[in-house]
């Protein structure tokens, strides 16, 4: 099999993870605001997140003679070694539920705060365990400064969140003028923002069409509350965050299950039996996330959170609108996994939750795709700022305590 040994090749799989981990949320971020529900969505990503895997463990798990120490992922699942298997699978399993809980989550409180908040969650708890499980091979007087730059940063993006809202609360309270339709039934809200160059009269029903409104603006907010799946207006800020930080706990835990799995620190396995390989422990690991996904969401289709429309396993079958964008989320997300962890496995886990600096990618996705933090406050912009170059140092911190692996 393929081991990543160089500590250069450790970080260029963090890079690499790096961008697939920070963009694949965008794409779900984006079928949620364009009204698709989230259990439908999440069943399409989970098969391909399974899939990219299986064709990790097939491939870099299958090049090479294989030998007593270090055998092919094949081989391998025919040893002894239930306990790291456990371990991996355990590791799925909370990695699964915090993936579910951010797809709820990025509705709430934005794409950009919620990676932060989970991310630096993950740092925090999860870095120090790793640091810990992999006998301290990474320089703990960088990587500790490192780890409080990512807890300032959480903090700064709480703030960046609450200015936010307040900026998009101001925007809606302003709307003054509202336009009645002609069955004098509903009203319409509409703010000067709204630049309406021209009304196409459809000769047989009459509807009429105008221009978007103008990004950042109350119409705007009002344009993509109406059309995404989730609604929030009216719903407790609280919950979103709620959410994000249940999700940040679990996000903490799946490395440091999956550094046991592959390096079996508690000597839970018997005298003779090889250490799970990164490909096999990753495999197992994909397994248990994509069960609990599974019978998560099936069950949502029927019984659905957050006041979300009711809807069958047939309706999903026959939803294909944005599926491919789900399919690829999926393998982003699988691929940029399976990386992180090969590049933990030469480096050391604790320098690999460096990856972790996907909120900015995610973020970049968020301004540029979503429009987020248009038009608000100076108040907003410093917090965003200041948020994002804290995660720069924090990042950088955390790359330069890289280790490397006896």
């Amino acid at each position: 099999m393929y081991l990543v040994e160089s500590k250069g090749g450790a970080i260029f799989c963090m890079l690499l993870a790096l961008f697939f981990l920070g963009t694949w949320p965008a794409l779900l971020t984006l079928l949620e605001r364009r009204g698709r529900l989230p259990q439908h969505t999440y069943l399409d990503y989970t098969i391909t997140n399974l899939l990219a895997a299986v064709i990790i463990a097939f491939t870099f798990g299958e090049i090479g003679q294989s030998t007593d120490e270090k055998p092919n992922f094949l081989i391998q699942l025919s040893q002894a070694n239930w306990p790291s298997v456990l371990f991996a699978m355990a590791g799925g399993v909370v990695l699964s539920l915090g993936n579910l809980s951010t797809q709820y989550a990025w509705a709430f409180v934005g794409l950009s705060v919620t990676e932060v908040i989970t991310a630096s969650i993950t740092v925090v708890i999860g870095t120090t365990l790793n640091y810990f499980l992999d006998d301290r091979i990474n320089k703990a007087e960088i990587l500790f400064p490192g780890v409080g730059c990512f807890l300032i940063a959480v903090c700064l993006a709480s703030g960046v969140h609450a200015s936010n809202a307040k900026d998009n609360k101001a925007k809606l309270n302003a709307l003054e003028n509202h336009i009645t339709d002609e069955s004098g039934d509903s009203k319409v809200p509409q703010s000067k923002d709204t630049n309406v160059i021209a009304v196409e009269k459809d000769p047989e029903n009459g509807i009429g069409k105008t221009e978007k409104a103008k990004v950042g603006t109350a119409d705007f907010l009002l344009e993509i509350e109406n059309r995404r799946s989730i609604k929030v207006f009216g719903k407790s800020t609280f919950i979103g965050l709620g959410i994000t930080f249940f999700a940040g706990l679990c996000f903490s835990l799946f490395s440091p299950a999956f550094n046991l799995a592959t390096n079996d620190q508690w000597d839970t396995l018997k005298e003779g039996v090889p250490h799970l390989s990164v490909y096999t422990a990753f495999f197992w690991f994909s397994i248990s996330c994509f069960v609990i996904a599974i019978i998560l969401n099936v069950s949502f289709l029927y019984h659905p959170v957050l006041n979300l429309p009711r809807s069958s396993f047939k309706a999903y079958l026959s939803d294909w609108n944005g599926r491919e964008w789900a399919l690829l989320a999926g393998l982003l997300c699988g691929f940029g996994n399976g990386l992180q962890f090969m590049g933990g496995q030469a480096a050391g886990y604790a320098a690999a939750d460096a990856v972790q600096a996907l909120p900015l990618v995610s973020t970049f996705w968020g301004i540029l795709l979503f429009g987020e933090y248009r038009r608000s406050s100076k108040r907003t912009y410093i917090l965003l700022n200041s948020m994002l170059l804290m995660f720069i140092v924090a990042v950088g911190v955390l790359m330069a305590s890289s280790g490397h692996r006896k």
